[in-house]
């Protein structure tokens, strides 16, 4: 199961931190991610990192959002700085592979 909170609107320029509660999966060795997706469009990988803690980032958040794990708590975190209007959309983690169920995403709202 997995459980996405932390979003919200926020204006251009300010940050917001999604946290996801992930249980049903063994999180310590999964290649976890975070999604984006806009209305009327795809569902595309913005986050992910690896069991070993290797990251990557989509062009468009590259040096502004930052993706975490706590292994304790089973928790995916997605730290976002220097908010866009183009971010605005409903953030989802998953597997980085998308082979878990999906939850309800949380919203982000950033205004110009």
């Amino acid at each position: 199961r997995l459980l996405e909170s932390g979003g919200g609107l926020v204006q251009a320029g300010g940050s917001l931190r999604l946290s996801c509660r992930v249980s049903g999966v063994n999180f310590k060795i999964a290649h976890m991610a975070w999604f984006h997706q806009s209305p009327g469009k795809e569902r595309e990988l913005v986050a992910s990192r690896s069991s070993a803690g290797i990251t990557n980032y989509a062009e468009s958040v590259k040096d502004r959002f930052t993706i975490s794990g706590d292994n304790a708590r089973t928790t995916l975190f997605l730290q976002m700085n220097s908010l866009k209007p183009e971010d605005t959309g409903r953030y989802y983690c998953n597997t980085a592979n998308r082979s878990f169920g999906w939850g309800q995403g949380t919203q982000v709202t950033v205004s110009s």
